[in-house]
């Protein structure tokens, strides 16, 4: 567990860097109307270059267990695939598409497998929360969402 400690603080903090090196392209400073781009995105990796400080100093200084326990328990892997996987699917779905279709199969697929709650249900649930989430984004605040490359196709 310690060294998954040590290289998992190693790649926070990499990671870290590399957010606040492409922040400071954006400039960090504040201007005439608030912050500048990279304000929140550079204090966001400072944060989290902290704490990943943090994370590897525990985990050089404090004694290593007398028994190694491995990452995941036995038995563990199959909850973490099953949230994992649907969510990678999710995402690669979103990229042909769009977010909207593949949240709503995301949404009645997990409800459905994982939650195993009734149709009418799933049915509600995934129609109506990406819907109104199109309506909220697209058509409210005006941010348009990725439409994937069957909506740019379809001039979506």
């Amino acid at each position: 567990m310690r060294q998954a400690d040590i290289v998992f603080a190693l790649c926070l903090l990499v990671l870290a860097g590399l957010i606040a090196w492409e922040s400071l392209a954006l400039n960090i400073g504040w201007g005439l109307n608030g912050p500048e781009g990279g304000f929140f995105p550079f204090w966001l990796a400072v944060g989290l270059g902290l704490c990943s400080l943090v994370i590897l100093a525990q985990a050089a200084w404090h004694a290593a267990p007398a028994l190694h326990k491995p990452l995941v328990a036995p038995g563990g892997w199959g909850p973490l695939l099953t949230v994992a996987l649907p969510a990678i699917a999710m995402v690669a779905l979103s990229e042909c598409i769009g977010l909207y279709p593949a949240t709503a199969l995301y949404l009645a697929f997990y409800m459905r497998w994982v939650g195993q709650h009734r149709w009418p249900l799933v049915l509600a649930v995934s129609i109506c929360l990406p819907l109104g989430s199109y309506f909220l984004f697209d058509k409210w605040f005006m941010i348009p969402m990725p439409k994937g490359l069957w909506g740019e196709h379809l001039g979506l």
